[in-house]
Formats: C-alpha cells, structure tokens, sequence
C-alpha cells in the first residue's frame, strides 16, 4: 500500500538540535511533528489551539524555518497518522534505549514528547506499545499544553512535568492551572512583569526544564517568530511605545 512518508531512522531529536533544550542541565530529547492541521489528512494535532497559536506557531521560529526541517516533521507526522501501532512501538523502543543508556551512568534524562504538538503520547504509549513511561527511572517527562483536562489527569505525576500555556481564549483557565500545581507559560512581546495572574513570573526561556524546577508559576516566554507580529491577543503585548 503506497504511503504519504518514509519510515524514520530515529523519531526523537537530541536536545542540541534546540537552542533552548540544548540549555538545558540534562541531556535532553524531543519529538517533533507538525502542528496543527499540517497534514496531509487535515487532522489537528493541537486540538486546544487557538487561532492566534496557530498564527504565531513556534513552527515559524529557529531551525523550524527551513524547509527540510518543516518536511521532517511532516514526515514524521505522516508515519503517525497512518501507522499510529508502528510510531508508538519505534518510540517506546527508542525510550527504552535512552533509559537503559541512562541507567548505566545514572544520569537522567529529559524528555520532551511533544515538540510542536499537544498529543497525550504518555497514554498512547500505553495502549499501542505497553510501555508505562514511569517506569523508565532514569527519564523524566515534561511538555507544553493548551488542554487543561491533561493538566487535571496528570497533575501530582511526579514524573511528568506539564505546563499550561496561555492563549487569547483561555485566560479564565490560568488560575485553576496553577491552582493543581501547574506552572503558565504567557509569551510576552515586550518585558516581562515580576507578577502574572497573581503568581510569580520566572525566565522560561533559561532552559527547557525551568518547568521541572517550579510549581504554579508564570514562565515568560520571549514572543519568537510569527508571534512578534501577532494582533489576535496571543501574545501579552509589553513593549513600550513612544
């Protein structure tokens, strides 16, 4: 049966290959697919993406700019949608490998599962491939979402770092995010207040695993990309005009 992809080598990036995973103290690793809609099946990968995400998607921004980035991703994304059994079982084995590499010099590592999606890939794990990630000791998990409903079902998971991100049309979810523990991730176009919605506004933009480090605070992110042009209310516009 003919395909929309090739079958990856690999499916998990080094954290080198981002300027600011490769900040982070833990040799990292991230997955990365297309957001959104950018498919060949038109299926959203970013099911709580407000339109203004969308626009100013971080798709746009660093090394997702080049065309055989953007086509690698596309890849990738293509071998998910249609071999969704084959994906799950190429990345628990690729997981199973890190960790046992781990274990060995008993060094954590960092795993960021959703690059440039918001997939709840720790359940699908589960069910495709019948690996419980919490049981690989030497990773720990941490992702971006807009779905408050994954912050509610993995909040207290000590293993799973989630941090809500704020978006033009789910402003009234940030005090509930916070109140479960979660930390907010706000892109800021302009500088950065010392408070958010009440709670403390630490640099996201340090290391990916700030995240790992705080509870129920603001990170505040550096709008990049598309997202310096944004009007729609994504971004919290701080720049002062003269």
């Amino acid at each position: 049966m003919e395909t929309n992809y090739t079958k990856p080598k690999t499916l998990l990036s080094k954290g080198a290959s981002n300027a600011k995973t490769a900040k982070n103290s833990l040799e990292s690793y991230i997955l990365y697919l297309a957001p959104h809609r950018q498919n060949s099946k038109g299926i959203n990968l970013c099911p709580a993406a407000s339109q203004g995400c969308a626009a100013a998607c971080l798709y746009t921004a660093g090394r997702g700019r080049f065309s055989n980035v953007q086509q690698a991703r596309i890849n990738r994304t293509e071998y998910y949608l249609e071999d969704r059994e084959g994906f799950m079982l190429q990345l628990a084995g690729e997981l199973v490998k890190i960790n046992n590499k781990a274990k060995k010099t008993s060094d954590l590592v960092a795993i960021r599962l959703n690059g440039t999606s918001d997939i709840d890939f720790i359940y699908q794990l589960k069910k495709y491939a019948a690996l419980d990630v919490f049981k690989l000791d030497w990773l720990i998990f941490y992702d971006y979402t807009k779905i408050l409903g994954k912050v509610k079902k993995y909040a207290g998971e000590g293993r799973y770092y989630l941090t809500f991100s704020r978006a033009e049309d789910n402003e009234h979810q940030i005090e509930e995010a916070l109140s479960l523990g979660a930390n907010v991730s706000v892109v800021f176009n302009g500088p950065a207040p010392y408070t958010y919605a009440g709670a403390p506004v630490v640099d996201g933009d340090t290391s990916d695993l700030v995240m790992c480090y705080n509870r129920s605070a603001v990170l505040a992110l550096k709008a990049k990309g598309d997202a310096r042009r944004d009007r729609s209310g994504f971004t919290v516009n701080t720049a002062v005009t003269i």
